[in-house]
């Protein structure tokens, strides 16, 4: 099963780009982030035309997550996180495919630091980690995908310098991710390259992308009987290239 994480970056804008990924690579389930579509314009029928069951939920304008499946429909299991009722964002969705659990999440940016969207943004991860710590409870395959907006280590980023400031680099977000780590979570894309220097992201401004000046966002965990059947992981780098493609490049984990 090759689950993959893709943030579109606008589900509408990049559509063209979608289908052509879904046709081309044939994934087993895709966890999208960053639709930018409310829920009554979301294009179930051409995803559905490329061979994809799909659930989402929506925000117009921004954020905005889905699961897609080859040849059948997820079955939703939980959509948003506990803790923040007045939380309105679609950052979190969760579903069941084929037996696997997978989640797609768009963790807030938190930029500008320090702030109230700081403050959201670790807020939020520890209301992840709460949910994290129940799926482990029930013992199952479980892949929690998405952007994360944290860059874990030094050698996930092409300039330590040039992010320091940034709300994806701080001690504090990079505290979180490791923690929802020590629940026993597997980092899938570090376990296949654990030197780092792989990127996920590139972004559109100073020629990021013709300098290969990305860093490493996307990122596919797995509950220990998930990381049980880990055979591979990698980033699909050339779709980041093509014509009006995502700053972000799909990222992927294959299990047994």
């Amino acid at each position: 099963m090759r689950i993959v994480s893709y943030n579109v970056n606008g589900i509408k804008a990049r559509l063209p780009r979608l289908i052509e990924y879904l046709t081309e690579e044939q994934p087993d389930v895709v966890c999208l982030q960053e639709l930018k579509s409310s829920d009554d314009t979301f294009p179930e029928a051409d995803i559905r035309a490329a061979g994809y069951g799909a659930i989402w939920h929506g925000q117009k304008g921004f954020n905005g997550v889905a699961v897609l499946a080859r040849g059948t429909d997820p079955v939703e299991r939980q959509r948003g996180l506990t803790g923040e009722p007045e939380d309105e964002h679609s950052r979190y969705l969760e579903a069941e495919v084929d037996g696997v659990v997978v989640a797609s999440i768009y963790l807030p940016n938190g930029n500008p630091q320090p702030g109230p969207k700081f403050d959201y943004k670790l807020r939020w991860i520890d209301r992840l980690r709460a949910r994290a710590a129940e799926l482990l409870a029930e013992e199952r395959a479980v892949v929690l995908a998405g952007d994360y907006n944290v860059i874990p280590n030094d050698d996930d980023v092409f300039s330590v310098r040039a992010m320091q400031a940034d709300a994806l680099m701080q001690p504090e977000s990079r505290a979180g991710y490791r923690a929802l780590l020590a629940q026993g979570w597997t980092d899938s894309l570090r376990t296949r390259f654990p030197k780092g220097g792989v990127w996920t992201f590139w972004d559109y401004q100073a020629g990021a992308w013709q300098r290969d000046a990305g860093f490493r966002i996307d990122h596919l965990l797995l509950s220990p009987i998930a990381a049980d059947r880990f055979v591979d992981a990698g980033v699909d780098k050339s779709h980041r290239g093509r014509e009006k493609a995502s700053d972000h490049a799909p990222t992927w984990v294959r299990l047994r």
